[in-house]
């Protein structure tokens, strides 16, 4: 059964993503936060709990490409991001990605 989407789904851009260790491969819509897009495709690799960005569960470090926030500040502190930390649930791809689970 297919998953509803909404025209700003329909609408934007749709990059892919890769979660290593694995290389599983899915489609990450620009308009949906990372993790949704994985759970979308049926994945269920990344731990969550909050979905907003405070509580860290789902950290990984982004390998490739770019992600952007729609919040101030997501809960990362600098040096996480100078390494690439992520926090997939709040973060939107903005181009292909790579990313790594922090097991």
């Amino acid at each position: 059964m297919p998953i509803p989407t909404t025209p700003a789904e329909t609408a934007s851009p749709v990059f892919s993503a890769r979660i290593e260790p694995g290389g599983a491969l899915f489609e990450a819509p620009a308009s949906l936060p990372l993790l949704l897009a994985a759970e979308r495709a049926g994945l269920a690799l990344l731990d969550s709990s909050c979905r907003n960005g405070t509580c860290r569960v789902c950290i990984c470090r982004l390998v490739s490409g770019q992600v952007v926030y729609r919040i101030d500040w997501p809960g990362l502190s600098l040096d996480e991001k100078r390494e690439g930390c992520i926090l997939p649930c709040v973060a939107y791809p903005a181009s292909d990605v790579v990313i790594a689970l922090a097991r």
